[in-house]
């Protein structure tokens, strides 16, 4: 079994985010938080914070194969992002390098590099740093 505590600031990401993992087998909510603080008291409470980092992946794969309502027309999320977008996000939140992006998810390191281009794009950021800050705000990525 895998205790998640998920951390969303905006409402809905973080009941879409309750919804998915519900559905998964293995998988237990230890709670929700919408701010940094609230999330750390979470995980002093349920001890949850060494699961926590095991459960990102799980969880960006989720976000990635289940568009939003919303989204689902164009297959992009709110910000923007293709499910490949998110992927990428999710690896530079774990701090992988370009080169170990193309490794994990099997494409070039050319094509990383145009996804992070395209990611600091459409979330208007200046930075790898900028884009995961700005991914876990809008709920895209777990930090």
């Amino acid at each position: 079994m895998v205790a998640v505590a998920l951390y969303a600031t905006d409402p809905a990401a973080r009941r879409r985010l309750e919804r998915l993992v519900a559905e998964q087998d293995g998988v237990a909510i230890v709670g929700t938080a919408d701010s940094p603080a609230a999330l750390a008291r979470l995980l002093d409470e349920t001890r949850a914070e060494a699961v926590l980092a095991e459960a990102r992946p799980v969880l960006a794969a989720l976000l990635a194969a289940e568009p939003s309502d919303a989204a689902a027309a164009s297959d992009e999320t709110e910000a923007g992002l293709t499910p490949r977008e998110i992927e990428v996000l999710a690896a530079m939140a774990d701090g992988a390098s370009n080169k170990m992006i193309a490794r994990q998810l099997g494409i070039s390191f050319h094509t990383v590099k145009f996804h992070v281009a395209s990611i600091l794009a459409k979330l208007d950021a200046d930075s790898r740093t900028e884009a995961v800050a700005q991914g876990a705000r809008l709920g895209l990525v777990m930090l």
